[in-house]
């Protein structure tokens, strides 16, 4: 049995887990990212975490192939960097560097998205595939595309922005600087926007009863007061996948992939949201009187994407 570590670098949490031939995490070990603080403490917690999770699977470094890492923002693979991450507060970062100086073995570094589109491509949702686009939409909106089986960056491992595609000209502000993206319409970020917009013009909606019993507005509130028979968040909802249906369907008609995968929190809501948007695709893509075209799925694995995908990195690199 061969063994893999992949480590998920977030801006709140480093998570490192031991992952077998087979896509099976065997171990993880986690902490708090801690930012910002300076880029060597954060390089050595990782490594800390991949040791560790070593250990608790029962095995020795000497038994691990390789270390692949997942993290936000510009990951150049081929020079080990990470040129640009803004919610980490890295620039130009030889995070590669810095584990391998802690472990001796071939490290491999990605965007998390990128990561997390791999691993849904290797053993999630879109395994079979040949070509697939993962959607993540969390408090962002992120994107992963697979060609021909590789790992798609652009010519600046920057590629696959998605979230920073508009729907909207002259529309909502985004964190990007530009207005009207797909990420500020269809994170859950942008949905909570939306949700609280709707309760200021309607006071008397269920969506405040919602909120004050559980005392904050979530990616949830529209849709549980639309389960509750509320108009409003009905209005909200229907608003939230109309913008989600356009984003994806855009995607589609750039890269008609076999499966287009969506995940991230807001996907829990299942076929309350799949089907709506499923059904607005169908109408809108650019191919709907194709006989082939691309399915669209909730992604399988969940947070575990992230560390899967970054473990098999070392098999991406040699492809």
């Amino acid at each position: 049995m061969k063994y893999y570590v992949g480590i998920d670098l977030g801006g709140t949490n480093i998570v490192a887990g031991v992952v077998d031939e087979n896509y099976n995490i065997v171990a993880k070990a986690s902490t708090k990212t801690n930012c910002p603080r300076p880029e060597r403490e954060i390089a050595a917690d990782m490594a800390k975490m991949a040791l560790n999770a070593v250990n608790n699977a029962g095995l020795t470094i000497d038994d691990i192939e390789w270390v692949g890492i997942g993290t936000p923002g510009i990951a150049n693979s081929e020079t080990g960097i990470i040129e640009y991450s803004n919610n980490l507060g890295f620039k130009n970062t030889p995070m590669v560097k810095y584990i391998k100086e802690i472990i001796d073995k071939p490290v491999f570094i990605e965007n998390d998205a990128n990561a997390a589109a791999y691993g849904e491509f290797v053993a999630g949702a879109a395994k079979g595939a040949r070509n697939a686009v993962c959607i993540t939409l969390g408090t962002g909106v992120g994107g992963g595309i697979i060609i021909d089986g590789k790992i798609y960056s652009g010519s600046n491992f920057a590629g696959a922005e998605i979230g920073h595609t508009v729907v909207q000209v002259d529309g909502a502000q985004c964190s990007c600087g530009r207005k009207g993206c797909f990420e500020a319409y269809s994170s859950a970020t942008g949905l909570i926007r939306m949700t609280k917009e709707a309760m200021e013009q309607f006071p008397d909606s269920i969506m405040n009863r919602m909120a004050e019993e559980k005392g904050k507005v979530t990616a949830r509130t529209s849709f549980d007061a639309m389960r509750a028979g509320d108009k409003y968040a009905q209005g909200v909802v229907d608003t939230y996948i109309k913008y989600l249906a356009a984003g994806i369907t855009n995607t589609i008609n750039i890269f008609q992939p076999d499966v287009l995968c969506i995940g991230g929190g807001v996907c829990n809501e299942g076929d309350p949201l799949l089907l709506p948007v499923k059904a607005l695709v169908k109408d809108e893509v650019y191919t709907r009187n194709s006989e082939k075209n691309t399915e669209i799925v909730i992604a399988k694995l969940g947070n575990d994407a992230g560390i899967i995908g970054a473990a098999f990195l070392g098999r991406a690199n040699s492809k």
